[in-house]
């Protein structure tokens, strides 16, 4: 069986069909973008689909199993739900949506059609540095976890300066970008947060054509009794980084300019272990054999589902409580 998938957006969607072209068990049937020469250039480097007039003449073609979404964030809600009315399995880039009333609105939808798959691409899960802090926080070597803070430095202040962001309404940082530092919090920490706090600021973008807080910060707290601490600096005068912190009773786990590192010992002098492992994917399509393993071996869709869900309601309450001045509680997804 292979999976046939329709992307739409064919900005960092260029790397989704290359990666759905390659893979063994899936094969690219449409592209559609703005610029339909730039879905024609690709498909003839392909070997692999065809350009689309519409995303609805995608979503009427019973052959597609699978939409790929790669359009800008503000689109994305009425796209997966679209692709959900129509009974397609969605892989879409962040964030999945933008308020927790669109979550609801998903979620029934991806209900009412039978629960497809769903995955968003927040590729830092694939990065190996994370996943082998994620098997030995499994494994125990952090005892109990009581600290979690990730700063996502974007670096890139043209892009909503001058770029599509800037005329989006209500934009994010945090969804923008802090949702990736988001994703391997509630990841790592292996629980969903109760309550969330935050502020925002516009300096950086003071005087420009950005409307919005350029910098936000936010507190997360959970019920084990851990704090998560994550910052969205879009304005900040630093090449797009992250880093991360990750506190346990038994090590201390740091990723930052200088590599990521270990320290088991809290003593004066003591010496982090480096570790030498990728604190990034190898790419932009790095989840997509994950996705279509799961369709072609009719995996639970239930499981990642919910942690989408859950994310976005996550990240939609930090929003809220910035906006608001008041802490928000949290909402999770009882999802079977």
């Amino acid at each position: 069986m292979k999976v046939n998938v329709a992307v739409i957006g064919l900005g960092v969607g260029e790397q989704h069909a290359r990666a759905f072209a390659a893979g063994p068990h899936s094969t690219v049937t449409w592209l559609y973008d703005l610029d339909m020469a730039k879905a024609d250039r690709l498909a003839a480097d392909l070997g692999q689909g065809r350009t689309a007039e519409s995303y609805d003449q995608i979503l009427a073609d019973p052959a597609v199993d699978a939409v790929s979404i790669a359009t800008f964030d503000h689109l994305h809600f009425d796209e997966v739900r679209r692709a959900f009315d129509a009974g397609k399995h969605v892989f879409v880039e962040k964030p999945l949506c933008r308020t927790e009333d669109e979550v609801d609105a998903i979620f029934a939808c991806w209900e009412k059609a039978g629960r497809p798959h769903l995955r968003s691409n927040l590729v830092l899960r694939a990065a190996p540095v994370y996943r082998w802090l994620k098997d030995a926080v499994s494994a125990g070597e952090f005892g109990e976890l009581f600290a979690f803070d990730g700063d996502y430095l974007y670096g890139r202040l043209e892009k909503i300066t001058e770029g599509w962001r800037k005329d989006v309404p209500d934009y994010s940082v945090m969804e923008g970008g802090g949702v990736h530092i988001i994703d391997l919090m509630l990841w790592l920490m292996g629980e969903t947060p109760t309550d969330v706090a935050a502020q925002g600021s516009k300096i950086a973008t003071r005087g420009t054509d950005f409307q919005y807080d350029d910098f936000m910060a936010a507190t997360y707290r959970f019920s084990s009794g851990a704090v998560g601490r994550i910052t969205a600096n879009f304005g900040c005068v630093h090449p797009h980084h992250h880093v991360i912190r990750l506190f346990g009773t038994k090590a201390t786990f740091i990723y930052d300019d200088q590599g990521p590192r270990l320290f088991r010992d809290r003593r004066d002098g003591a010496k982090a272990e480096a570790l030498d492992l990728a604190p990034l994917p190898e790419g932009k399509g790095v989840l997509i054999p994950e996705f279509i393993d799961a369709i072609r071996t009719g995996a639970d869709p239930g499981p990642a589902a919910a942690r989408e869900f859950d994310l976005i309601r996550a990240v939609a309450a930090a929003d809220a409580a910035q906006q608001s001045g008041h802490p928000q509680t949290i909402t999770t997804e009882q999802t079977p």
